[in-house]
């Protein structure tokens, strides 16, 4: 049984209205228990219409856990955020105010607890939840635009509870990751490519996805923010680079592990995700498999060395390459024309000797402004120049700055 909330007082007419609301739903729906006696996550049909529903959020491991009232949903800031939250028996959710969408209130479907109906910004009500079960809740002025939510105390009756990956600081600059959504029990999961993070459409959502080993991922493309792809860190998995909305790619995990992948134009900005197989926590690390699916990694061997991967690279090359030729056409030029000079005055000191007497009169000075050495230096100067501008490309890259296409 869930502990009365601290900021509750004592029984009001919307209490009791809750009750009765309640109450009357239990019967037409045949149910024999209340909401929080429920022992699975099928939440009965409770989260249709609720738009901001993705999957419950594992928030495991902590004493305490924060739900935003009023984030967006559909079209307005009706829902809480996250909508499911998973949490240990003994955990304390509080839920806070960030004052979109006029008033709201935090009322339990079983009328186990309830907040007052309130507008102010940074307001929050809190909620101690000690027994094992399904905790829905719902918003009374908002309900009907899809204003609810859900805490999952426990194990949930079927999806082991375990603790966040330890995924070593792959989401150290994703905004929009959080936690883990838990998608266990499903054999088909979606995430969507170009959804917002950190102000602009270059991230995967969910950003972190849990699934059972044997489960397809598919990736669908939102067409925002320009050309994405899928790829796999440790080369398991790959995507085509594509902009089009509707486009989809599909992965099959037979194996329990930590899969994190990237978007390479983006990944700089943090457009990163991950897929969590199986019930890995703790320390788990990513896995080097990756059984099944539609993609194949590639390697790049000694190819990837010469040939960039990414639109700065190809524009340095382009840089570079064009400046090269130039360079070595204006050298080849001038040499060709020095070379001429010599062999017409040569041409001319022979002439000139089957005439004269002397070779003082017939002595041609040579061009005195071609200096071969000098040249070749001049050539091999452009070459290092060159060179340095490729070894720049990678150390941006290494960097971590945002690409051109980003």
């Amino acid at each position: 049984m869930a502990q009365q909330s601290t900021d509750s007082s004592g029984p009001t007419r919307r209490r009791v209205l809750a009750t009765g609301v309640a109450a009357a739903s239990g019967a037409l729906l045949g149910s024999a228990a209340p909401a929080a006696a429920q022992s699975g996550t099928d939440f009965d049909g409770w989260f249709d219409g609720v738009a901001n529903y993705d999957g419950v959020v594992d928030r495991t491991g902590q004493s305490e856990v924060t739900v935003e009232v009023g984030v967006e949903n559909g079209d307005g800031p009706y829902g809480f955020g996250p909508a499911a939250v998973r949490v240990d028996p003994g955990t304390t959710v509080t839920w806070e105010w960030n004052g979109q969408g006029g008033s709201h209130n935090v009322v339990a479907d079983d009328g186990s607890f309830q907040s007052e109906l309130v507008s102010e910004a940074g307001h929050t009500f809190s909620q101690t939840f000690d027994s094992e079960g399904v905790y829905k809740y719902l918003c009374q002025p908002h309900e009907a635009l899809g204003m609810k939510g859900a805490v999952v105390v426990g194990g949930g009756g079927g999806s082991s509870s375990v603790s966040e990956p330890d995924f070593g600081g792959w989401f150290s600059d994703v905004a929009n990751y959080s936690s883990t959504v838990d998608r266990r029990g499903e054999s088909e999961v979606s995430v969507e490519v170009g959804v917002e993070n950190g102000g602009g459409p270059y991230g995967f959502g969910p950003a972190s996805v849990r699934v059972d080993p044997g489960t397809t991922v598919t990736w669908e493309w939102n067409g925002q923010g320009g050309s994405h792809n899928v790829v796999a860190e440790n080369g398991s998995f790959e995507s085509e680079l594509v902009a089009e909305a509707g486009h989809t790619f599909s992965h099959t995990f037979e194996s329990e592990g930590v899969y994190t992948y990237y978007c390479q134009p983006h990944e700089a900005l943090g457009m990163k995700g991950a897929v969590v197989v199986g019930n890995v926590g703790g320390g788990g690390g990513g896995s080097t498999g990756g059984d099944g699916g539609e993609a194949s990694g590639e390697s790049g061997g000694l190819l990837s060395l010469f040939v960039p991967d990414e639109f700065i690279g190809w524009l340095v090359l382009l840089v570079g390459g064009s400046t090269g030729i130039a360079i070595a056409s204006v050298l080849g030029g001038e040499a060709y024309t020095a070379y001429q000079h010599h062999a017409d005055a040569e041409e001319a000191y022979v002439r000139e000797q089957s005439v004269e007497a002397t070779a003082e009169e017939a002595e041609v000075e040579l061009d005195e402004g071609y200096d071969p050495v000098g040249t070749a230096a001049l050539v091999v100067g452009y070459f290092v120049l060159i060179a340095a501008l490729w070894a720049f490309m990678y150390f941006v890259e290494f960097i971590g700055g945002p690409t051109i296409t980003g």
